[in-house]
């Protein structure tokens, strides 16, 4: 007997339009080997997030660990890649307790199959150029397995959609924080660099040149403000 189809759904579609909203990140002038890694998203959270921060992230961080650590002191660069890592060991925690969380409560509910997307997943091969990059790529799995999760708790009302709201909105600025922070210390970076060289002078308000101070590394740990999903452009890289 054939399956009688009632509803159209999405043969490709959706993914092409995610990806068609990006700007491609630009790795031409990134001469840096990388472990090809398989990716595959399910949720529409773990597409976007996949598609509008992966690719930035990396080139910051390689802005970072490889560029700046050529010209500024290694010990202040140490110190920002500790703060990147501080982003990601609390998000992959968050998400680590939020899974066992739904988990248990799949089980005292007696839940024994989880909601299923229509879409098709959106599978892709990447270049993992960093501990960081594999560090996030794990984050944006976990994400991935998350957000199908919450969304059956929904569906049975264990939990309400309030409820549900609110953790996906916790779990999500915080993963934008990620990347938004990491392209703040990179702009940090680039400015003291830009210092060093003399460049970029500002002017005061009676018209008199000043040459820009060198931010400390502490003012480049100051988190980007701009947290709108689509605010993690990357600033141009430079090579070695």
């Amino acid at each position: 007997m054939s399956t009688i189809q009632i509803v159209k759904v999405d043969e490709g579609g959706v993914n092409a339009r995610i990806l068609a909203k990006e700007t491609k990140a630009d790795f031409r002038r990134v001469e840096a080997a990388g472990v090809k890694m398989s990716a595959r998203f399910t949720s529409a959270e773990g597409k976007r997030f996949f598609v509008r921060l992966f690719s930035t992230l990396q080139l910051n961080s390689h802005f970072i660990s490889v560029i700046a650590r050529t010209r500024l002191d290694h010990d202040d660069i140490a110190k920002v890649e500790q703060a990147i890592r501080g982003r990601l060991d609390a998000a992959n925690a968050q998400l680590n307790q939020a899974i066992d969380g739904a988990e248990a409560l799949f089980k005292m509910h007696g839940i024994n199959s989880a909601a299923t997307y229509d879409t098709v997943p959106l599978a892709v091969e990447v270049s993992v150029m960093s501990s960081t990059g594999r560090r996030f790529l794990e984050v944006l799995g976990k994400l991935d397995q998350l957000m199908p999760l919450l969304q059956t708790l929904e569906i049975h009302e264990v939990l309400s959609a309030e409820e549900v709201d609110e953790q996906r909105a916790a779990i999500k600025r915080q993963i934008r924080e990620i990347g938004n922070g990491t392209r703040s210390l990179a702009a940090g970076l680039r400015r003291r660099m830009n210092a060093l060289d003399g460049r970029g002078p500002a002017k005061t308000g009676e018209g008199v040149e000043e040459k820009p101070v060198a931010p400390t590394v502490q003012d480049s740990l100051v988190p980007n403000e701009e947290t709108g999903e689509n605010a993690a452009v990357s600033p141009p890289v430079e090579t070695a």
